[in-house]
């Protein structure tokens, strides 16, 4: 579907000719919109005993793992592009997409710990991509490097220091006023359920808790505050839309859980990620830079080899080698890096034409090379066992037997174990056929 909403884009823009879109009024907020909604998507769903368990690992991640690609991606990009827009490029795919990692995350080499930090690794860097991305903007656009209109920053007289604090700070008060209002909500919600519980109720059911899995059905006090938690996110979304203080947002996914409205809040991500695809294909015909964009796809594929490879075994103690490979293999970009290139789009003209055939080359340099890694590391799993005719009595499942005194038979060298043959008709252990 994704492809056929950038398909779509592409058609309307060669077709109708409309001109940049990034000149509109409305198109600063639009893509705000479209950023918070999928900032909003990669956090609302991480767990927060996930997240505590493996804490240094993703603090360390999403600072200097995020600062290391971004350097490295951008001292590539200043080689191809020669200007300070290098650097907004190099930053706008140093993230990793959220939902593709979800897909990635069933691989069955992978240790759970390996799973649980690639995906807060890329939950996380999002916003510390998207903060950075404006930041480095400022800079860029005061050294010259963009030609076009309009502000990413809430402060941009104010000196690239004052800017940098001033939007982190605002995106901090933002968050925490959203914060208090849900724990607001969730107080009155608590006091409401308990001065009208009945006696033979439970004390606490899961089910009742605001936000929790289910919400919305135990109690009518439940489905209030999922309502509100939903209007909380909307004005959230909106305000952060407006002043481009999308770090609130993905602060506040951690922790204001929308309960049985969660449903429509993935439907609302992948929304937004089929209107930002179908603005990305306008824009791009406009104009593709295939050779930067080539270059900027291959530079962040490799950086986030580097990135993995080094810092692995720091991040997580006694990490495979697998594990390793697999992270160093994870790359891949989606929802952020285009709604970046949409948003940055009015300040830099062309950065859609780059970033877009990045895009690209990553997702395939990524499926191409997890594809040669799985053939090498033979991860296909075994094929069913193949039916047997009717009457005949069902083998024992292959693999080793459990321990006990009626299991026996002994394993093979390769480490396949002996099961019963169907045709010896004796006790287990009797007569082995050796698979």
């Amino acid at each position: 579907m994704a492809i056929g909403a950038l398909l779509a884009g592409l058609a309307i823009g060669l077709l109708t000719g409309p001109g940049n879109p990034a000149d509109l009024p409305l198109y600063t907020f639009t893509a705000g919109v479209l950023l918070a909604i999928g900032l909003y998507g990669s956090t609302h769903e991480l767990e927060a005993a996930d997240v505590r368990e493996n804490l240094r690992a993703v603090v360390v991640a999403v600072t200097l793992g995020v600062l290391l690609k971004a350097a490295l991606i951008s001292a590539v990009m200043v080689l191809v592009v020669r200007g300070p827009e290098a650097i907004v490029l190099g930053i706008a795919v140093a993230q990793i997409d959220p939902l593709s990692v979800a897909a990635m995350g069933a691989r069955h080499r992978m240790s759970r710990r390996a799973k649980t930090l690639l995906s807060a690794w890329a939950s996380f860097d999002d916003p510390m991509t998207v903060l950075l991305s404006f930041y480095f903007a400022v800079l860029a656009l005061r050294a010259g490097g963009g030609s076009g209109s309009g502000t990413v920053s809430m402060a941009p007289d104010q000196g690239a220091g004052a800017d940098f604090l001033l939007t982190t700070l605002a995106n901090v008060v933002l968050f925490g006023i959203a914060l208090l209002v849900w724990h607001l909500v969730r107080r009155l919600t608590v006091g409401r359920r308990t001065e009208h519980k009945p006696e033979h109720q439970p004390e606490d059911r899961p089910e009742d808790r605001p936000g929790a899995e289910g919400a919305g059905t135990g109690s009518a006090a439940a489905r209030r505050a999922d309502v509100l938690a939903a209007v909380l996110v909307v004005v959230l979304v909106l305000v952060a839309a407006a002043y481009m203080l999308v770090l609130a947002v993905a602060l506040a996914g951690l922790f204001v859980r929308v309960g049985r409205f969660k449903p429509y809040v993935n439907r609302a991500v992948s929304g937004a990620f089929l209107v930002a695809a179908c603005l990305l294909g306008v824009l791009l015909a406009q104009g593709i830079d295939p050779l930067p964009g080539l270059a900027l796809g291959a530079a962040a594929f490799g950086a986030q080899m580097v990135a993995a490879l080094l810092a692995g075994p720091w991040l997580v103690p006694g990490i495979s080698r697998v594990d390793r490979y697999y992270l160093g293999l994870g790359q891949q970009n989606g929802i952020t890096a285009i709604l970046l290139a949409l948003a940055l789009e009015p300040q830099f003209p062309g950065t859609a034409g780059v970033v877009g055939p990045a895009i690209i080359v990553v997702n395939l340099l990524h499926h191409g090379a997890n594809r040669l890694l799985d053939r090498k590391l033979d991860v296909t799993p075994p094929p069913p066992p193949p039916a047997l005719p009717s009457g005949r009595e069902k083998p024992e499942p292959y693999g080793p037997e459990t321990a006990g005194p009626e299991t026996g038979g002994p394993e093979t060298a390769g480490g396949a174990a002996a099961r019963t043959s169907p045709a010896a008709g004796g006790p287990m252990g009797t007569a082995p056929e050796v698979i």
